[in-house]
């Protein structure tokens, strides 16, 4: 018996140019659950939060002036700290550097980084943004095509996220690529390069602080358009990991528009010169209040404490949330999850000795359905 014979993976582009990305990413057909069924089937271990996706719908008109106002307030702080990302980059790669973005909070940051390195540090550049899963790992297909198809080097492979709280991902990739190298004899380096680092988590970051990264408040309207990535069985071994296209979304999409609105304030001279505070003590400090969290309001897992401003933000848009603690209610940052926990009727509880702005805890929804 013959076996059928596919044509080899192509990139997508959503709704950015090639030039500033290519998502290494299979279109599938939707197959769409509520937020409240996954969260059902992920909690109770029938299935992986990969398998699943839910549709996504468009900001309400409040929530998008929000968006603007803190891309407006925070564009020129975070095109700093991309030349400061850029210039950390360029120091520890020699010859053409590929960015290789974590889909999709990556995404955005990848897009902004290359244009930085390419049009103020004068380096060589590509910009692929591809899939990594927890507990399931990075999409060993895409590195394939990014070392064997196109001919990258290893050592300019360079893995790029928006931010990082627990770590989580950083120990997956690092666990990934080892285990890539290993089998595939190769030599690809396991640095994690974001722009927040609140937990002291990734190898190299631009800041410590958390704040409201704008693209953090957005779903597939910031990042071409594209869903989060998704491994379940319309993925064939040979593809690339699967994604939705949110067409519906178009006429709210903003994805081109953040790039140049951040883009536009950069300059080769414009960077952080000193981060505050060491990476060790950001890190203990960080999980020493996460189990403090753990034990008061009694979370057996840990993964459903969701620590920071984006990861928050994503809890109140992709997720069911029970509880939002805030250090501050009143501060600015957080005002669209205060908005987000009205139109929810989540409680907000004040953590003013919290060692970050915002943390979300997901709803345990099996022990909901036992009582």
């Amino acid at each position: 018996m013959n076996t059928p014979s596919y044509p080899p993976p192509e990139p997508i582009t959503g709704s950015y140019t090639a030039d500033d990305c290519q998502f290494l990413l299979t279109p599938i057909k939707p197959e769409f659950t509520t937020i409240e069924d996954k969260e059902r089937l992920i909690q109770s271990g029938q299935l992986h939060y990969s398998e699943l996706i839910h549709q996504e719908s468009a900001p309400t008109q409040a929530y998008t002036q929000l968006f603007l106002q803190l891309t407006a307030q925070y564009k020129q702080r975070l095109a700093a700290e991309i030349m400061t990302l850029a210039k950390l980059i360029a120091e520890r790669r020699l010859g053409h550097i590929c960015l290789v973005s974590l889909a999709r909070a990556g995404t955005p940051i990848g897009v902004l980084l290359k244009r930085a390195l390419q049009h103020h540090l004068g380096r060589s550049c590509s910009h692929y943004s591809i899939s990594i899963i927890r507990d399931r790992g990075i999409d060993t297909v895409a590195l394939d095509y990014l070392l064997q198809q196109q001919g990258y080097r290893d050592e300019s492979l360079t893995f790029i996220d928006g931010w990082t709280a627990k770590g989580v991902i950083t120990q997956e990739l690092k666990q990934a690529i080892g285990h890539y190298n290993t089998t595939h004899q190769r030599r690809v380096p396991d640095e994690l390069f974001v722009v927040s680092d609140i937990g002291g988590t990734a190898d190299v970051a631009a800041t410590y602080a958390d704040y409201t990264l704008p693209s953090a408040l957005m779903n597939s309207t910031v990042s071409g358009l594209v869903s989060r990535s998704i491994l379940n069985s319309q993925v064939r071994p040979d593809q690339f990991h699967g994604c939705i296209r949110y067409d519906h979304l178009t006429e709210h999409d903003r994805s081109v528009w953040f790039i140049e609105q951040v883009a536009e304030q950069m300059a080769s001279h414009h960077s952080l010169t000193d981060l505050p505070g060491a990476r060790t003590a950001h890190q203990a400090r960080h999980q020493a209040f996460l189990n403090t969290l753990q034990q008061q309001y009694n979370v057996s897992d840990i993964n459903r404490i969701k620590p920071g401003i984006a990861e928050a933000t994503r809890v109140m848009l992709r997720r069911v949330p029970d509880l939002l603690l805030l250090q501050n209610p009143q501060h600015e940052d957080v005002a669209h999850l205060v908005q987000l926990s009205q139109e929810k009727d989540i409680r907000i509880i004040e953590h003013p000795e919290m060692p970050f702005g915002a943390c979300a805890l997901i709803k345990d929804v099996t022990r909901e359905a036992a009582r």
